[in-house]
């Protein structure tokens, strides 16, 4: 494993492990963040997201589950595929999400990552026949954006007092 690889699984096993602390110093302080629910995080944002996931996770970590394959990377890029088994807190739903990761490397660190899964999949699990019906939507995608900015933006704010 080179060692772009290894921070890759450092960073997966620190999440397993719940520890947003260990996540946070996987990542270059110029970090580039982006999934379907947190496009075009930044800098401390993206680290502040994994922080505020943890600490839901933390309130049920039996009901956590996470397991990280296929880590290939180079000098500059590298991928995964992670798999996410835990309760969605705003609704109680069970998912099992499947996530593809790209990554950037820059001075030892991960400089961008992006995760891709299928928001309409994820939807119908963690909102039920509300995400059926309308998490296919542009409007629908777009609520949960604001909803996960929000809620980080009030996580940050609460980390600061």
């Amino acid at each position: 494993m080179n060692s772009n690889e290894q921070l890759i699984y450092k960073f997966y096993t620190s999440f397993q492990q719940l520890d947003a602390i260990n996540m946070q110093a996987c990542y270059h302080d110029d970090i580039r963040f982006s999934d379907p629910a947190f496009p075009n995080l930044s800098g401390k944002e993206a680290g502040a997201m994994w922080a505020m996931l943890v600490e839901a996770l933390k309130k049920n970590p039996a009901d956590w589950k996470l397991e990280v394959s296929n880590i290939r990377a180079t000098e500059t890029t590298g991928s995964c595929r992670w798999e996410a088994h835990y309760t969605f807190s705003l609704t109680e739903r069970k998912v099992h999400n499947i996530i593809d990761a790209h990554f950037q490397f820059k001075e030892g660190k991960i400089s961008a990552h992006t995760d891709t899964f299928d928001f309409y999949r994820w939807s119908r699990m963690a909102f039920g026949l509300t995400g059926i019906l309308l998490g296919w939507t542009s409007v629908f995608r777009k609520k949960v954006q604001a909803t996960a900015a929000k809620r980080l933006a009030v996580f940050l704010l609460d980390k600061k007092s």
